[in-house]
């Protein structure tokens, strides 16, 4: 019988000890964003429910901007095109970072989630889809609203949740939210454009080309950097495209390892890295949070029109779509990708992990208004039974996650106490530093 090491790939598998502390500076920053966005979300509701609504109303309203540039746009629209392209520009730093030197750039390991993040946009959209088409009343064009995961929201919740919890369940939740995104932006760039410019879309390569030579050339002068991602971002909106597209482009043609000049791969972080360090705090913490409190104001009108906004079935497909579509989608694919790639899950994990993230992921909001926005119109009545859908669907996915995850987190928590592993002077787990041998066979948190 042979002894050789078993090469397949692991689902749930702990990865690299660096990648490890990466994700986890990751996820504090987002976690605190995440309460952040909260707090955004209830001051827009009680101040829409209020009976000040009506200042609430006029400082979205207002507009501010220069008019020859198109850029004469209300707060709330600022809000949606230009603060979260900084969000969608730290996302796309994120997802090339990993692919291109974080664990997953073994296409074994990145399998997985991507197979997940792509079930979890299919099967919400179907969901929506056949319950709208099939009542009266019903509104297909809001098909992509269900399909986004939170990235803050969701993180935030498992860091109250779930201390004990393994690193490798909070990476691969990041790592299919990012891919969310990702998808997200391409069905706005896809079906949520209309009026295209092509010359104003022709225009933007311009000031992207040149940014994208300044940082391949590791320039990091923000007084040539910013006015050219500003032209990039202002050239796509003026052209119909969603402007939030312009900030994953900027943030693809970063570079992610450092130049063979300034010592290789191995001599420190990348560009990327620093951009992502700059501007993930600006992001988590003001960008996200700032469009909560300009999207997610609505004026529910108490329980009659709480009634008739959950009853719409528009709103019933985005609930539907959050709670039932992302848990089957993403279970379900994950499934599928461990069956024909013969991936095996990491010793002491269970199915009730995967499932319990993919009801987690079920907290779409931020991209989920987004989209709703770009789909009825802001203000239109169909935008206010979208905020309500996406709230209430927010609210019963983390409702939901919560009781399936604090069961699993006592789990966890038991096996650690048990197996009392800590961490070495240098820091760094014993997990991470045997590579053979005997090595502990359950989940380190």
């Amino acid at each position: 019988m042979s002894d050789a090491p078993d090469h397949s790939p692991r689902l749930f598998g702990r990865g690299s000890w660096l990648e490890a502390r990466r994700i986890g500076d990751v996820l504090r920053k987002e976690t605190i964003g995440g309460m952040l966005l909260l707090a955004g979300a209830v001051v827009a509701l009680v101040w829409a429910n209020s009976p000040w609504s009506g200042g609430y109303e006029a400082m979205r309203g207002f507009t501010f901007g220069p008019e020859a540039l198109h850029l004469n746009l209300s707060v709330a629209t600022w809000a949606a095109d230009g603060l979260l392209a900084i969000f969608f520009f730290v996302a796309g730093l994120e997802l090339k970072r990993e692919f291109v030197a974080g664990d997953l750039r073994d296409p074994r390991r990145a399998a997985v989630p991507i197979a997940a993040a792509v079930g979890g946009v299919l099967v919400p959209a179907a969901l929506y889809a056949v319950i709208n088409l099939s009542a009266s009343g019903g509104e297909g064009k809001g098909w992509a609203i269900p399909t986004a995961t939170d990235i803050a929201f969701a993180l935030a919740v498992l860091a109250v949740i779930g201390r004990f919890l393994p690193h490798a369940m909070r990476t691969f939740l990041l790592t299919l939210a990012v891919v969310d995104d990702l998808l997200a932006i391409v069905i706005i760039a896809v079906f949520y454009t209309s009026g295209l410019s092509v010359l104003p879309l022709l225009a933007t390569l311009v000031p992207l080309g040149l940014f994208t030579v300044l940082v391949q050339r590791r320039v990091r002068s923000w007084w040539l950097l910013l006015p050219l991602a500003f032209a990039a971002w202002a050239l796509m909106h003026a052209s119909g495209v969603h402007a939030t597209v312009a900030g994953v482009l900027l943030g693809f043609a970063v570079p992610v390892l450092r130049s063979r000049k300034a010592g290789g791969p191995e001599a420190g972080p990348g560009l990327a890295e620093h951009f992502e360090h700059r501007f993930r705090p600006i992001s988590a913490g003001v960008a996200v949070p700032v469009f909560a409190l300009m999207s997610a104001g609505v004026a529910v009108g108490g329980l009659s029109g709480l009634g008739s906004a959950l009853t719409d079935p528009v709103a019933v497909g985005i609930m539907v779509g959050l709670v039932v579509g992302k848990p089957i989608g993403i279970t379900a694919a994950t499934w599928l990708t461990t069956r024909f790639t013969r991936a095996k899950m990491d010793t002491g994990f269970a199915w009730i992990d995967v499932f319990g993230l993919a009801v987690l992921a079920g907290i779409g909001f931020t991209v989920s208004l987004l989209i709703g926005e770009l789909a009825f119109g802001i203000g239109s009545d169909r935008d206010d039974h979208v905020k309500v859908a996406v709230l209430a669907g927010s609210l019963a996915a983390a409702l939901l996650a919560t009781v399936l995850l604090r069961l699993r987190n006592r789990t966890y928590r038991r096996l650690y106490e048990a197996e009392n592993v800590d961490a070495d002077r240098d820091d760094i787990p014993d997990v991470y530093q045997q590579d053979t041998g005997t090595t502990r066979t359950t989940p380190h948190p």
